[in-house]
């Protein structure tokens, strides 16, 4: 789409993953090491240190960094010119300085540093730090700038890519209608109040028709004098709001509370749809994303299967190596069977004690029976390795084929059926209802 313009790499799911490097420019040998020691800890990050401008054009030279930390009054730099090497090497860049006027912030936006943090005794490194995993983590989040004025849209957009936002940008409201509903992955939107083909209130309000304030932050801006604009816009639905011309520290402010707000609402879903032991959905997450997932099997014609597994003897573990090797087992099973679910983007979850469920995308029964039989042969392999005892464990598993137009309970209770028919058979087996069809006798004998 021509209008859509990005400059970023794809969207990461692990930043931590992702090779970090931090130009740290400081002449005080303490606040180097401590800052190094800190960085290098708490954001993954590699931290090279210098003490001199010159220094840091030869290193600026060798490496490609992330960001760059540096003070003001360097041995060979007493005035602050590090900040042009930076500007002109384009490295986005914070600045730690023991005085803060007018005259000075006036230099640091004409330097397009992403922020400025004042020295104050301990907290100073704190606010650093901060400041840096902000920066990171930015890289995650997509934000969809919403503007038909190039001029207003081309400084908001360089704003945002300065502080390593991933950033696409629309013209008018139905072109970001059309990118919203392309991209689920942006989360934040920013939109003029007037535009040509709908206002920014109308896009507010049609974009909160499908996506919520939880997923999908909105903030709307304005050079309009009716401070009314304001209220309307947030009865519309919008997260915030911002009268132009900008001030850039209330702009930056605004956007990273609305950024820190969708950091923690994730924490708090993830918290809420996780087993707190082996990190699988639990029990409620499965149901209600196994129910959509069913729907929209039966809605497109789709393919489906459900299983569900048991450890075997699993009280044995627990009453004669203790709950801590029980848990180890949970876990390690978990792992396997995420990893087994990984490639078709399965859906693996713990749905209480000892038992697991699978929702097996796009698997007929056939496909669906030998998946688990897989999964069966490769816990059976693995045997003490899983539990760290002399126990080896296994599983037994019921798989049922998604029958169209049957509820998810009915489904999950053949499942569970079958799982039983497993144990009752010697258990270490997997029971299919494509065995039951076609008759099970030589599979009890096969074990």
């Amino acid at each position: 789409m021509s209008y859509v313009r990005d400059n970023r790499d794809a969207h990461y799911t692990d930043v931590n993953a992702l090779p970090h490097k931090i130009l740290l420019v400081e002449d005080s040998i303490a606040l180097s090491m401590l800052l190094k020691q800190r960085l290098e800890g708490e954001t993954s990050a590699e931290v090279i240190h210098c003490d001199t401008m010159k220094a840091a054009a030869a290193l600026i030279a060798e490496h490609e960094f992330t960001l760059a930390l540096t003070g003001l009054n360097l041995p060979d730099a007493p005035d602050g010119e590090i900040l042009g090497l930076l500007s002109a090497a384009r490295i986005p860049t914070i600045v730690f300085t023991a005085t803060f006027d007018e005259q000075a912030r006036k230099r640091y936006t004409e330097k397009k540093i992403i922020d400025y943090i004042i020295k104050d005794g301990h907290r100073t490194v704190d606010a650093v730090i901060k400041t840096v995993e902000r920066i990171i983590t930015n890289r995650l989040f997509s934000v969809l700038v919403v503007d038909d004025a190039r001029s207003a849209r081309s400084g908001l957009v360089e704003i945002l890519e300065r502080q390593n936002f991933r950033v696409i940008e629309a013209l008018s409201g139905k072109q970001a209608l059309d990118i919203l509903q392309e991209d689920e992955t942006i989360e934040l939107v920013i939109t003029d109040y007037h535009m040509p083909d709908m206002d920014g209130y109308q896009l507010t309000r049609k974009v909160r028709e499908y996506r919520s304030s939880e997923d999908l932050r909105i903030i709307g801006v304005s050079s309009s004098t009716d401070r009314l604009l304001s209220a309307s816009f947030l009865k519309a639905g919008a997260s915030d709001f911002i009268y132009r011309p900008f001030v850039l520290e209330e702009l930056q402010c605004r956007i990273d509370n609305n950024i820190e707000t969708l950091k923690q609402l994730k924490r708090l879903r993830h918290l809420a749809e996780r087993d707190h032991l082996t990190n699988l959905p639990n029990r409620r997450s499965f149901f209600e994303k196994t129910k959509l997932m069913m729907a929209d099997l039966q809605k497109n014609n789709g393919k489906g299967a459900l299983a569900i597994l048991d450890i075997d003897h699993f009280k044995k573990i627990n009453d004669t190596y203790g709950h801590d090797a029980g848990d180890r087992t949970l876990r390690n099973i978990a792992a396997l069977l995420a990893e087994s679910c990984e490639t078709n983007k399965h859906l693996p979850a713990r749905i209480g004690g000892e038992e697991f469920a699978i929702f097996l995308r796009g698997f007929d029964a056939t496909q669906a029976r030998a998946f688990c039989e897989n999964l069966r042969h490769a816990v059976e392999t693995a045997g003490v390795k899983l539990t760290g005892t002399e126990i080896a464990v296994t599983i037994s598993l019921g798989v049922v084929e998604i029958e169209k137009g049957e509820p998810f309970d009915n489904q999950l209770n053949a499942a569970d059926q079958l799982l039983y028919m497993a144990k009752s058979n010697g258990r270490n087996r997997v029971f299919a209802d494509l065995d039951i069809l076609s008759g099970f006798t030589e599979l009890t004998k096969a074990h």
